[in-house]
């Protein structure tokens, strides 16, 4: 089953939807100019950025991106710009929120290529529990590495006497986000990976499609 027709989104609903959120990220890019916040212009517009880049994918690469997962992935880029203009420091919520919605689209990356692999190649066989599990791993890992990123980034605005992009407000703050990064994964790997089957067999179809080209290759060699 796709995403849009659990979620009963069509896709003209959900390109409307994208075009209110480009619009609104391209407002709040100008209230960060006007303010001279160099953190809110550079979340706006890399989730600017973000936001076609399903488009781009579904175009060049012939990876189907139904309407639910389109919006999954710009939902989840807007309230990161959004959360930029205030939310993170007055919405208790905002926080967690975003980071469980981050943290499904990682889990729904790592299942999604390495189980094409899995389908792919015969001398591979990961079972439906190691799944489960690497889906877990996979997104605390990257949660870890973007704590770090934070970390590094907020230090370097210490040093060099900036505003910083990305901010981290401390032990507590880090642990929290890790374990809502792992309750994201949870929900990717109980339900999201039952929505993500015409993704996954894309993958295959092309990794078959460049294995058929590499034999054609070698046989005219």
């Amino acid at each position: 089953m796709r995403v849009r027709e659990r979620l009963g989104i069509s896709n003209r609903r959900q390109r409307q939807l994208t075009r209110v959120m480009e619009l609104s990220l391209v407002g709040i890019f100008f209230i960060g100019l006007y303010k001279g916040n160099l953190g809110i212009m550079i979340n706006s517009a890399v989730a600017f950025a973000i936001m076609h880049i399903p488009a781009i994918i579904e175009r060049d690469y012939q990876i189907p991106m139904d309407a639910g997962l389109t919006l999954w992935i710009t939902t989840a880029v807007f309230l990161h710009a959004v959360g930029t203009l205030g939310p993170y420091q007055n919405v208790w919520w905002w926080d967690h929120v975003t980071h469980v919605l981050s943290a499904s689209l990682v889990a729904a990356v790592g299942y999604a290529t390495v189980r094409a692999v899995d389908a792919h190649y015969e001398d591979v066989y990961l079972p439906p529990r190691f799944m489960f599990v690497f889906i877990l791993m996979f997104v605390v890992a990257f949660g870890v590495i973007w704590e770090v990123i934070e970390f590094g980034v907020s230090g370097l605005a210490v040093v060099f006497g900036g505003r910083a992009v990305l901010t981290q407000y401390g032990l507590d703050d880090t642990m929290l986000d890790l374990m809502f990064d792992t309750i994201g994964g949870l929900i990717t790997a109980i339900w999201g990976t039952a929505y993500l089957s015409d993704v996954v067999g894309a993958i295959n179809d092309r990794l078959d499609s460049k294995m058929r080209v590499s034999e054609h290759q070698r046989r005219d060699d």
